[in-house]
């Protein structure tokens, strides 16, 4: 699991399978809980559509306002997610972006 983000009780992340798939998205897994450590995703949200940023959730058990916060963190931070999921499909080491609070 390639971690790109975390946000508040949150881990936005990408697997190495996600390089096959032909739209770009992050799983949200729930930092703490007992199947954090096995990659326990609650929510998939599409990042991007033909290479131009379309934000979707795909399936979530989150919180109507969880999802709105974490669509909020990825419109804010498009760019160097984007960056930080390019690097790690080319085997790169990423620096974990980390918002500590709601803006």
């Amino acid at each position: 699991m390639g971690k790109i983000l975390y946000f508040l009780c949150f881990i936005i992340s990408v697997f190495p399978t996600d390089i096959n798939e032909n739209r770009r998205h992050v799983h949200v897994i729930r930092r703490g809980s007992k199947k954090s450590h096995t990659g326990h995703t609650v929510a998939k949200i599409w990042i991007e559509e033909k290479g131009e940023m379309k934000i979707e959730i795909d399936w979530s058990e989150l919180s109507a306002d969880e999802n709105k916060s974490i669509i909020k963190i990825i419109e804010e931070n498009y760019e160097a997610i984007n960056e930080r999921i390019d690097r790690l499909f080319k085997g790169k080491k990423v620096d974990i972006l980390k918002i500590t609070k709601k803006n």
